[in-house]
């Protein structure tokens, strides 16, 4: 189960490496955009993981990432055409995040990285372990700035009235504001973890 576990806090795609910046930015505003973004890259991931995987032996070295990106653009225009026919307020308020999943450093680098040098389990397990940190972390971003910037979480009313509301957050500023706090906090807790003797992390401080 490394191969999942990794994703969410050691190797998390947008805390350890920035990828998917963009999305991560943009779609933050309130947590049901974050969520759809979040689940769509997973579905997008996993599939094309697992189909990477399996035809690895039998691409041409030349064109693999000409391949790799026909793969990963059948099954974004499958979550498109989904989130268009059945959700369509939903596709309008994503607007082109969900077709530029495509070029999504975190799906062609887990096809190059990983996809086309392992086996289908570990790819599908990588995948998931990959979608799933990059959606909490989204989760989190969105969750923070739709509590503090409206006042909401999922839409309902979350703090009392006499509670401020910070415009900056659901602004791009609070974007940046958000992620740089996550990623300060995520390095710093890998540093403490990094000076502990080997173990300690298990079984606790005395």
């Amino acid at each position: 189960m490394k191969e999942f576990v990794k994703g969410l806090f050691e190797k998390n795609p947008i805390l350890c490496y920035l990828l998917g910046l963009c999305p991560t930015l943009a779609v933050t505003t309130n947590v049901i955009n974050a969520l759809t973004m979040g689940l769509s890259v997973i579905f997008v991931l996993f599939l094309s993981n697992s189909i990477i995987s399996l035809i690895r032996k039998i691409v041409p070295h030349q064109v693999r990432i000409a391949s790799y990106i026909v793969v990963i653009a059948t099954f974004v225009t499958i979550a498109d055409i989904f989130l268009k026919a059945n959700y369509y307020e939903m596709s309008r308020a994503l607007g082109p995040f969900i077709p530029l999943i495509v070029v999504n450093c975190i799906i062609l680098g887990r096809a190059e990285a990983f996809a086309s040098r392992h086996g289908l389990v570990p790819s599908m397990l990588d995948a998931l372990g990959m979608g799933t940190g990059f959606t909490l972390v989204l989760f989190v971003i969105g969750s923070i700035r739709e509590i503090l910037g409206s006042g909401t979480f999922l839409g309902m009313k979350a703090v009392p009235g006499f509670f401020p509301q910070f415009l900056v957050m659901i602004l791009p500023a609070g974007a940046f504001i958000t992620l740089g706090l996550l990623v300060g906090a995520h390095q710093a807790l890998k540093e403490k973890r990094g000076r502990l003797p080997a173990g300690q992390e298990k079984r606790g401080r005395p």
